[in-house]
């Protein structure tokens, strides 16, 4: 059978690998994908988790007087990740609210952005947390833009056109919080050599998960999510990131 890694995104949950037999790793990219990871490292030190917090997003190194925004990837996909209701966990249960929920200030390594509620746990939902959810990061007034604008998709897609000469940064903090402990990582990168910071942190992950699909029996069948990769994998592919360039950056506390 086919040894598939995939980056993918879809709202549905592969059950059984396309074309027969086969394995495939699925959602291989930063978030959902390295986020995976790295609550994956910090549930199996843990244990059952008290809260977990997914912040990403990326955006212009500056905000302007416009959006403040230019999709890294497809706009159609961003608009449906503002309008599909999102999956969270609270008091340890899964639910759903809307999209855009819980609108707050943030500190992105220096930077006021704004974060929101967005559907991106994916299949870290089914992991045992009282608290979870993944929260997207812009620059101030760029949602509330979105909102109350009147352009249609067609015309947010040329509004949102990636300009590939201004400077722009993808960043990402996971906490983690369970048994009086808490982990922390922050991970930044800002493009190089012509390649986006998204471009880069998605595509650094799904090449360091097939390389080490060629040097580990990873799984013999099966759909597997990031989760499920061993945590000696994990570390080579942060450390993968981090020889590229990307910034990685833990922290861990002790409140016991």
């Amino acid at each position: 059978g086919h040894c598939i890694v995939d980056l993918s995104f879809s709202e549905t949950t592969p059950d059984q690998p396309p074309n027969g037999p086969g394995v495939v790793l699925w959602d291989v990219g930063i978030a959902p994908g390295l986020s995976n990871m790295l609550v994956a490292l910090a549930h199996r030190e843990l244990g059952v988790l008290d809260n977990v917090t997914i912040k990403v997003g990326g955006n212009p190194a500056e905000p302007d007087a416009e959006w403040s925004y230019m999709a890294p990837f497809s706009p159609h996909d961003v608009i449906a990740e503002y309008t599909r209701p999102a999956r969270i966990v609270r008091d340890g249960k899964s639910t759903t609210v809307p999209a855009m929920a819980e609108l707050h200030a943030i500190n992105a390594n220096g930077r006021t952005m704004e974060a929101f509620l967005t559907d991106g746990l994916r299949s870290l939902i089914d992991l045992p947390a009282s608290s979870m959810g993944e929260y997207t990061v812009r620059w101030p007034g760029h949602i509330q833009r979105y909102q109350t604008t009147e352009l249609s998709p067609d015309e947010l897609v040329d509004a949102w056109r990636l300009d590939p000469e201004r400077p722009e940064f993808t960043w990402m903090e996971v906490r983690v919080e369970g048994n009086g402990q808490v982990r922390t990582w922050t991970v930044e990168d800002r493009g190089k050599d012509g390649d986006s910071s998204m471009a880069r942190t998605t595509g650094l992950v799904t090449f360091a998960c097939v390389v080490a699909w060629t040097e580990y029996p990873l799984f013999n069948e099966g759909i597997h999510p990031p989760e499920d990769l061993p945590s000696e994998v994990i570390l080579k592919v942060i450390q993968t990131l981090k020889d590229e360039g990307v910034s990685i950056e833990f922290h861990s506390d002790d409140h016991r």
